[in-house]
């Protein structure tokens, strides 16, 4: 694929990327036992969010492109599987940053989980997919430091340090 042109859209979508791959190498370093752990008052588990950041990612990637839904994948139970979680939302992360480049006013259509169709038009849906992977990034941190593990630092994958590096 060529080089995409600085534009502001894609340097958003540049850092949600990075911040994402940030995390989720660290998420692959943590012990089954940590990535079973939620945040007080939350069921959903570190490993839940990471899958569910990933498959949105995928989905809305794939509903930008009018293709199928992705097949179910498995909830995360070790390293490895948060590794593999961390490529497809890379390949998802990459799908969305290319379709950025497309006319944001075109409406797209899609059939929701429930069954209901949905018309948004494009630049709603990659809106939608980095504050999705922001609200989630930050609830995986929570979740972590309600069990002391200080492993993600959420500073440290802001926007300013992603300026700062490049």
């Amino acid at each position: 694929m060529d080089q995409m042109p600085e534009t502001t859209l894609d340097q958003m979508l540049g850092h949600m990327a990075w911040a994402n791959a940030d995390l989720f190498g660290k998420l692959a370093a943590l012990t089954p036992e940590a990535l079973a752990h939620t945040a007080p008052g939350s069921e959903w588990s570190v490993g839940a969010i990471a899958h569910h950041v990933t498959t949105a990612a995928e989905n809305y990637a794939q509903r930008l492109y009018g293709e199928p839904r992705a097949e179910k994948r498995e909830l995360p139970v070790s390293g490895a599987d948060l590794a593999a979680l961390g490529a497809a939302l890379a390949a998802a992360d990459t799908r969305l940053r290319a379709a950025a480049h497309l006319p944001g006013a075109e409406v797209l259509q899609w059939i929701s989980f429930s069954g209901e169709s949905l018309s948004v038009p494009r630049w709603v849906l990659i809106n939608q997919a980095v504050h999705h992977a922001t609200e989630h990034r930050a609830q995986i941190a929570g979740a972590l430091a309600a069990h002391g593990i200080t492993t993600v630092d959420l500073d440290a994958i802001d926007v300013w340090t992603y300026n700062d590096e490049r």
